[in-house]
């Protein structure tokens, strides 16, 4: 477990409600993408709300997780307007135990992604109404603020799977997801989601019951 490689993307997403999904889905498919180390069938996608275009892989299972948990996410900040959570995406391997009398299998996490999101409230209305021209120039500056966010995450995606190799595990599978990957985000629990509890997950063996 201490092969597990870390990454922390920064800087932290500051987002306002109706830009979470966007900016997780790009960050997500392209980690998930630069991973996937089988042949794949890349998919590019142009963002909406951004001059960002990015590339999935083409796996209908890894799209189909990675959605379910940004909604998930999505959910969560809108119950907990102007707070900060996360989203933990784990790369793991799968290995057997033998016991005396029986064979488990354990999941070893060789690689871990972490997205912090402050969730920030939009201009008030009474603002958009008595100034127009300075609600619009808000909303201009914080769009590109999170443009230069989302360039500055890719670029620090693609720098740390370029320079970070050695801790991968034999690749055994042929398909294009090569290892499987746990998705946490916040309100996976009853409590906060806390990068403590998941860093205490990585040194476990067994994954906790909410990531089944």
């Amino acid at each position: 477990m201490s092969n597990c490689e870390v990454h922390t993307l920064t800087p932290v997403f500051e987002l306002e409600q109706h830009q979470v999904r966007e900016v997780l889905r790009i960050l997500l498919h392209t980690i998930v993408f630069n991973r996937a180390l089988g042949p794949v069938k890349p998919v590019e996608r142009d963002s909406e709300l951004f001059e960002v275009t990015w590339v999935e892989c083409g796996d209908a299972e890894a799209a189909r997780r990675i959605e379910e948990k940004v909604t998930q996410f999505v959910s969560w900040a809108q119950r907990n307007p102007g707070t900060r959570g996360q989203v933990c995406l784990s790369f793991y391997e799968k290995r057997q135990r033998q016991s005396w009398f029986s064979t488990s299998e354990e999941r070893l996490y060789w690689e871990q992604w972490v997205v912090e999101v402050a969730v920030v409230e939009p201009p008030p209305a009474e603002f958009e109404e008595q100034q127009a021209f300075a609600a619009s120039a808000l909303r201009s500056q914080r769009r590109q603020r999170v443009q230069a966010a989302i360039e500055e995450g890719l670029t620090g995606i693609v720098r740390q799977v370029n320079d970070k190799r050695d801790h991968i595990p034999p690749v055994v599978s042929a398909s294009a997801v090569t290892f499987p990957f746990d998705l946490q985000v916040a309100g996976d629990s009853a409590s906060v989601f806390n990068l403590g509890a998941v860093r205490r997950m990585l040194q476990s063996t067994t994954p906790p019951s909410v990531l089944h």
